[in-house]
């Protein structure tokens, strides 16, 4: 495809996007009684195992097209504004780009979380063609090492390709703590995101639980650099990420449950990647009133989470909705376990 027809089309996609966006917002900020985004696991395997992550194994099978798509048919039934598929890996998902068009048949925005390895133009046309919306790639430093293989030194290739073809919304995600060796890898993967032209986040890696751990003093002073950096539309941080940079707690209102749901691959809605056991309710069963419940009901784990989609979109209801329910932290046998490979 000449260049001029590609920036064109580029252009309208994101001008579609931005439209759909801008509905998505506003619908958001209207009603309080529907998920404004939802993550699904369509395969729980994982081609790579990163020393801290929890939410992969080395053997699961893909979930079947058919139980994905009735599985995206109930979270149009709630109006789920975005749908984000993550794992896991996605990309072995043999049919992934048909559950990606199920996605925006069922009215939502849809969004994919990988490690890129898997990437190829082929494979970032098809997306295209499926019509994905959002693409989200973690890279947590520059060489890998025994803590991570999702280096800059191997995935700069796909972000090569992904500059050159995707139609799509790219945003590549440093990371900081959780055992990262080098801080200063976090602004080269930023630098090098906003040269190819992708939006860039960092990200401060949570414990097992989910939970927060304090960033060393060199991790501090990275952190704050690249914040600096905000004013350049370099990243879009977040202000409890301050709290936790600082090992401080958080006050804010969680809606895990109600404005963001967790869908396994078991298709049960949990909180979240790191309370998967509550409510642990299968999605079929899950209604209006479930999402009225959660809106109200304050997580006890919510001071010290670092799961910064689920503050995203709880930011929706920041000044509203006082939350009266409170439950207590669910028994660690309750949850689910997810054994890492080589662990």
């Amino acid at each position: 495809m000449p260049e001029l027809d590609l920036s064109r089309l580029k252009r309208s996609r994101t001008w579609s996007r931005r439209l759909r966006e801008a509905k998505l917002l506003w619908n958001g900020a209207l009603d309080v009684e529907h998920p404004v985004m939802a993550h699904i696991i369509p395969i729980r395997r994982c081609n790579l195992s990163c020393a801290y992550c929890n939410e992969y194994d080395s053997h699961s099978k893909p979930v079947p097209l058919a139980t994905m798509r009735y599985r995206l048919y109930l979270l149009g039934k709630l109006r789920t504004g975005v749908i984000t598929l993550s794992g896991g890996e996605p990309l072995l998902h043999p049919e992934l780009d048909d559950i990606i068009r199920s996605i925006r048949e069922n009215g939502a925005m849809a969004g994919l979380i990988t490690n890129g390895y898997l990437l190829t133009a082929e494979r970032v046309q098809r997306l295209n063609d499926a019509g994905l919306d959002y693409l989200q790639i973690s890279i947590d430093n520059v060489k890998p090492d025994d803590v991570s293989k999702k280096s800059l030194k191997v995935l700069d290739r796909k972000l090569q390709i992904l500059s050159e073809h995707a139609h799509f919304h790219v945003n590549i995600n440093s990371v900081l703590g959780g055992g990262i060796h080098n801080p200063e890898d976090a602004l080269t993967v930023g630098k090098r995101a906003m040269e190819l032209g992708f939006t860039s986040t960092v990200g401060i890696i949570h414990d097992g639980d989910g939970q927060l751990r304090p960033l060393a003093q060199r991790e501090r002073e990275v952190f704050l650099e690249m914040k600096k950096f905000e004013k350049k539309h370099f990243s879009r941080m977040n202000g409890f990420q301050e709290a936790i940079a600082n090992g401080q707690p958080s006050d804010w209102r969680c809606r895990a449950g109600s404005r963001y749901l967790y869908v396994c691959e078991d298709g049960l809605v949990h909180y979240c990647s790191q309370q998967r056991g509550f409510p642990a309710k299968p999605l079929e069963e899950y209604s209006v009133d479930d999402i009225r419940r959660e809106y109200i009901t304050q997580k006890s784990c919510a001071p010290l989470c670092t799961i910064s989609c689920v503050h995203q979109i709880s930011y929706f209801d920041f000044f509203r909705g006082k939350q009266t329910r409170v439950v207590e932290p669910v028994p660690e046998e309750q949850l689910v376990s997810i054994k890492v490979a080589g662990a």
